[in-house]
């Protein structure tokens, strides 16, 4: 029987261009914390309530109210990335692409680049800058995130990897040449 690890590796060769986000046990990040200590607990724990509130919302579709409490715990704890990294996603699902990325950047820099909520930034603004088709600068923020554990981001940074995808490309028509050795090549 095959582990989840080398079904993933199956799924890449015989489907290079596919997500990988269908191997739900494949991708657990390390066990990431954020340093909340600096900050007044009884504040952080206001904080950490209206994040979770607002993704509540956001899960429910009320965008307009998940944004006013990601603006909230923004307003209570300046200082903490995790709001900001919450309020991006908030924003991108607003089609705010601009303000995400702004969100994004000052989570990464309030995180010092360290942490649960720096690799989830690092994850995010990556797959935004895939989809504005800025492939190198999305390399270089999923290779910081599979630095700090993130597998999906490790994943991602692979397939951004011009010679992998080649690799990936030559070995599955190669597989794909031993499976059906009677089709021609004209097909």
């Amino acid at each position: 029987m095959a582990t989840a690890h080398d079904q993933a590796v199956l799924q890449a060769i015989f489907n290079p261009n596919t997500p990988f986000g269908d191997m739900p046990d494949l991708y657990q990040e390390e066990d990431l914390t954020d340093d909340d200590s600096a900050f007044d607990p009884s504040l952080v724990s206001q904080v950490k309530q209206l994040e979770l509130q607002g993704v509540s919302a956001a899960e429910a579709g009320d965008v307009k109210t998940a944004l006013l409490c990601f603006d909230q715990a923004v307003k209570l704890l300046p200082e903490r990335p995790s709001a900001y990294n919450n309020r991006a996603q908030t924003r991108r699902l607003q089609g705010d692409t601009a303000g995400a990325i702004l969100d994004l950047e000052r989570a990464i820099a309030l995180s010092g680049g360290a942490g649960r909520t720096a690799c989830q930034a690092l994850v995010q603004r990556g797959l935004l800058f895939r989809l504005g088709n800025q492939a190198e600068e999305a390399r270089k923020d999923f290779t910081r995130a599979a630095e700090l554990g993130s597998k999906f981001a490790q994943q991602q940074a692979v397939m951004l990897n011009p010679y992998a995808a080649l690799c990936n490309r030559m070995l599955s028509e190669v597989i794909c040449k031993l499976r059906n050795p009677d089709v021609s090549e004209m097909e």
